[in-house]
């Protein structure tokens, strides 16, 4: 048997399983509706039709789901078996319910044709499906069997093909090999004496170099002396210069100190003569005037160490107050 045969009778099969599923839904509906507008209150009779069309689907769920897992090589386990035989149980007893109830044995027997042949072409369809699924698994089985066979012939035909093309390559390499080796060897051994020529060459001009780099080094290291010697005598005339700057800054604060006292000394000598017991020289009381002014003395304190009067001598802080403080020292 191949594919061909096997696919056909799996399509009988179905159109067959199909046209007795349908035929015992319709024979179904058509002998319950009946029973249950009978057992159903007046107002609620247009729902007769709905628990057989229930049971009825429930039955095509279990015949398509078994179809597709028996095509699938699978097993649904316990629940499907269940469910297939509580199906036909109820289709059956719906069936035969108003034959029963009514004592017609030929009814009874009549009614139960059409769910018992459902019941048993939905188990010997499963059966069927599951020795189809087996026998086109082993017909792919088979089929792939001959179709690795041809394909490990073909593989052995390259294969062999393959080996002598490698041998030959593989010659032809060793032969290209050898006379690659041998002028490889030739063009090392120029390579060698080039390098050797090259190291040569390179080594004098290494040498020339070095000589001309110790001489620029020796060049630059006594330049670097010169410069360094140039800094230092530099940074020394900075020291020195630095040095009697401080030194003219040093004898110009000790003469500044020393004016300072000196005028000190004028000034407290100046106010260490007393009270005038006359009218003294201009120039004089001036004197006297700046050196009281500088001691923070009274205008009238002023007045009579000058003899001159206190407009006089006030007009004087005036002045000094409003000249400014290096020209009042001077003053």
């Amino acid at each position: 048997m191949n594919d061909v045969q096997i696919r056909s009778a799996e399509r009988a099969l179905s159109v067959g399983t199909w046209l007795i599923v349908s035929g015992a839904m319709l024979y179904s509906v058509l002998t319950v509706t009946p029973l249950m507008t009978a057992h159903t209150p007046a107002e609620w009779r247009w729902t007769a039709p709905i628990l057989p069309l229930v049971v009825d689907a429930a039955v095509v769920i279990v015949v398509r789901l078994d179809s597709v897992l028996a095509r699938l090589g699978g097993h649904g386990g316990r629940w499907p078996i269940a469910l297939r035989w509580m199906t036909g149980g109820m289709t059956l007893a719906l069936n035969v319910a108003d034959s029963a109830l009514q004592g017609d044995l030929v009814g009874v027997s009549v009614h139960s044709v059409a769910p018992l042949l459902l019941i048993v072409t939905a188990e010997t369809g499963l059966a069927y499906r599951r020795a189809i699924t087996a026998a086109m698994n082993a017909l792919k089985a088979e089929q792939r069997a001959e179709r690795e066979a041809r394909q490990q012939a073909v593989f052995d035909r390259e294969e062999r093909a393959e080996r002598r093309e490698r041998e030959r390559r593989e010659h032809e390499a060793g032969l290209a090999r050898e006379q690659r080796d041998h002028e490889e060897r030739l063009a090392r051994e120029r390579a060698e004496h080039e390098e050797r020529v090259r190291r040569e060459e390179r080594e004098r001009e290494e040498a020339r170099e070095a000589q001309e780099r110790e001489e620029r080094e020796r060049v630059q290291r006594e330049r670097e002396h010169e410069q360094q010697q140039r800094e230092r005598r530099e940074r020394e005339e900075a020291q020195r210069r630095e040095q009697q700057k401080r030194d003219r800054a040093e004898r110009e604060r000790r003469e500044h100190v020393q004016r300072a006292e000196q005028a000190e000394r004028e000034r407290a000598a100046l106010l260490a003569a007393g009270p005038a017991t006359e009218k003294l020289p201009e120039d004089r009381a001036r004197q006297i005037v700046l050196a009281a002014y500088s001691a923070e003395l009274p205008v009238r304190a002023a007045a009579e160490l000058t003899g001159w009067s206190l407009g006089w001598v006030s007009s004087r802080y005036s002045e000094l107050r409003q000249s400014p403080p290096e020209a009042a020292r001077a003053a």
